[in-house]
This record gives structure tokens, C-alpha cells and sequence, in this order.
């Protein structure tokens, strides 16, 4: 079955993004990648060495071609300065499929939803291919959606915090409106929360802390990879409905 994510000009056969932060070193990060199975890898712009390329360095490994590299603006908190992080990524040969993230809290890290629709304007009049981090808030999802953004990329929990979905009524709003990819960002813990966001009908879930972080990242670097690809066709093939008494299994007619 063909069931490739299209993302602007883009198409991926995995619908696992991950992320670069948090692995002990580069090596560790290499063999996560590898183990999740993900094409689009994202990278924090203010947070490695954009020209340090050289053997070992995480620039090397992201850039080594497996991979199709997502920079992002973690660690900005006005729209000045995601399009000025942006545009010097550009400048450096990176590619034009970016992550917008402005922060508008330092202790939440949730997203400034007046920054971020700011910077989006901007940012897809330039040629970018945004995809902006949000708060799982269908109006904010419709209006970036509205300015060209060509997906969004709603919380599910905050960053890091592992705390899995959250909202999955919001969620739910934003993926029958949205006419572009939904990619859950942030507050997956586990394989079997990336399963309920691809059942609900998200598009792809990106995710760093909850393989980084967890003892085996390795091994639960595998387990989101299955897990993604579990809820995506538990999707697709429609779930049974709910009932609230018992249904035997089997047919009455002709019982011995």
C-alpha cells in the first residue's frame, strides 16, 4: 500500500520524526536514528556547530544524506529571531523544510501563539516550507494553516514532560478541519502514546526526549517505530465501536 506523508513537495515513507538533543554522544545518537527508522531528523539551530562538519560531529551525521534534516528554532522567543535563525540556516545550505518554534514561557515551553503566526507570515513569503510547533488549539492550527504553513505540529503535552496525550478532543477538532499534515510535537513518553496519536489520525509524531531519555534508547527507539506504524493502520482500517454491554463473539443461531 502506498502511504507515503507528503509534506509540501516532500514524501516519506516514515511517519516517525526524531529529534538530535539528550543522547550521551554523537555515536549513541547515530544508532537511534538508525533504530527508529525515521527519514526526517531535526536539529536545533542554536544548539550545535552549523559549520563544524568535520568526522564525529552531529552535523556530519545529520548530513550525511539518509536523512532529511528538519532545523528548528528551539530556544527563540520573538519572531525576529526564528527568522533570523531561519534565514542563516538557508544561508548555510541547509534545507528549505523548517521547524518554527517560538517559545513564549521558559519554565513551560509553551509555544507564543502571537510570535509564531507572526513569524509563519514571513517565513512562507520567503520560501520556506514551515512546519510551526503550536499549542493543540484548532483556531491557532486553522489560522497558520490559512497563512500556507504546510503542516502543523500541535503539542500533545509539554516539551519533554513525557506526559503522553493529553487532549485528545482537541486533537481530534484539529484533524478533521486541518486540509495539511498533523504531526504531534512534544509530550510523547512512550510506545503506546505515539500509538493513540496515529489512531486518533495524526499524520506523524516528532519526538527526542521520551528515546533520549528512556534506559534502553536503542530499544525504544524500535518500539516508537512500531508503534507509529501500529496506530497508523489501526487508522486505516477503522476501529471497531465502542458498546456499553457485551457482544458475543460468535452467532447464537444453531447452538447445540
Amino acid at each position: 500500500m502506498d502511504d507515503a506523508l507528503t509534506i509540501g513537495s516532500h514524501r516519506f515513507g516514515s511517519r516517525l520524526f526524531v529529534g538530535t538533543g539528550k543522547y550521551r554522544d554523537v555515536e549513541e545518537t547515530r544508532a537511534a536514528l538508525e533504530a527508529s527508522g525515521a527519514e526526517v531528523v531535526t536539529v536545533a539551530l542554536r544548539r550545535v556547530d552549523l559549520k563544524d562538519r568535520g568526522a564525529g560531529s552531529m552535523m556530519e551525521l545529520v548530513l550525511s544524506g539518509q536523512y532529511t534534516i528538519l532545523p528548528n528554532t528551539a530556544g527563540c522567543y520573538t519572531a525576529e529571531e526564528a527568522i533570523r535563525t531561519l534565514r542563516l540556516a538557508r544561508e548555510l545550505g541547509i534545507a528549505e523544510l523548517v521547524k518554527l518554534e517560538v517559545i513564549g514561557d521558559p519554565k513551560t515551553l509553551y509555544p507564543d501563539n502571537e510570535q509564531t503566526l507572526e513569524a509563519a507570515k514571513v517565513l512562507v513569503k520567503e520560501g520556506f516550507t514551515v512546519l510551526p510547533y503550536c499549542i493543540d488549539d484548532p483556531i491557532v492550527c486553522r489560522k497558520l494553516e490559512d497563512i500556507g504553513c504546510a503542516a502543523v505540529m500541535p503539542l500533545a503535552a509539554p516539551i519533554g514532560s513525557g506526559l503522553g496525550i493529553r487532549n485528545p478532543y482537541n486533537l481530534r477538532i484539529i484533524i478533521e478541519q486541518a486540509k495539511v499534515p498533523v504531526i504531534v510535537d512534544a509530550g510523547v513518553g512512550t510506545a503506546s502514546d505515539a500509538a493513540v496519536a496515529m489512531e486518533l489520525g495524526c499524520d506523524g509524531v516528532l519526538m527526542n526526549t521520551a528515546i533520549a531519555l528512556a534506559q534502553r534508547p536503542l530499544q525504544m527507539a524500535e518500539a516508537m517505530r512500531e508503534a507509529v506504524s501500529a496506530g497508523r493502520k489501526a487508522f486505516l482500517a477503522g476501529r471497531m465501536p465502542k458498546k456499553l454491554y457485551a457482544s458475543a463473539s460468535s452467532p447464537e443461531a444453531g447452538l447445540i
